[in-house]
């Protein structure tokens, strides 16, 4: 056995057992016996239950980002990148995202001690993940050349954290042509205009 590939073993076991039974319901010996390790053998990779579980979340987070960011190759404009990410936002019921809400919104303690103050919010991992297209989208000259990126990029978050999961009276957001109407009207403008001196 090498140690990759038991780590990989122990993390598909750990996102299985995660999938089934939850936080609480996931054993240590339970994720050893599905990997076909003894729990000595998983401890030499994991020093315990947080630090396991917290690994397959991340994993699934990673994944589910990495898909996001195929999601958006070869979309150039920045209003279409937005789109096109609530459109995948809305993925996050299906498989590995609905996992990833269930878990935080189920067991939020749990999910906050498995993956660290570092991963556990939503929209810090986002506000990340838009901030090369923000710098992009400046760069481009789309929107205010004076725009922060850091801030942008978490405005950007949180806005479409919204659009993608808090429903509305007036927008559809499984609408696309609805979804970049509402973008290229209100959060666009808020782009293009420069930072207001406080």
């Amino acid at each position: 056995m090498t140690g990759p590939d038991v780590r990989t073993r122990l993390l598909d076991a750990a996102q299985d057992a995660l999938a089934a039974t939850g936080i609480r319901g996931t054993t240590v010996q339970h994720v050893a016996q599905r990997a076909g390790v003894s729990r000595a053998w998983l401890y030499r990779h994991f020093p315990d239950k947080s630090s396991l579980l917290g690994a397959a979340i991340v994993r699934l987070t990673e994944d589910f980002l990495a898909a996001a960011h195929r999601a958006l190759e070869g979309v150039d404009d920045f209003d279409l990148r937005l789109a096109a990410g609530v459109a995948h936002g809305r993925t996050m019921y299906d498989s590995p995202g609905s996992l990833i809400l269930r878990l935080r919104e189920a067991e939020p303690d749990e999910f906050a001690a498995c993956v660290g103050a570092g991963v556990q919010g939503m929209v810090p991992t986002l506000a990340q993940f838009w901030e090369p297209y923000v710098a992009a989208a400046r760069r481009r000259g789309e929107i205010h050349p004076a725009t922060d990126i850091a801030e942008a990029a978490e405005w950007v978050a949180r806005v479409l954290i919204s659009l993608g999961s808090a429903p509305g009276e007036t927008l559809d957001p499984d609408d696309q042509a609805a979804v970049l109407r509402h973008l290229r009207h209100y959060v666009l403008p808020g782009l293009r205009h420069g930072p207001v001196v406080d």
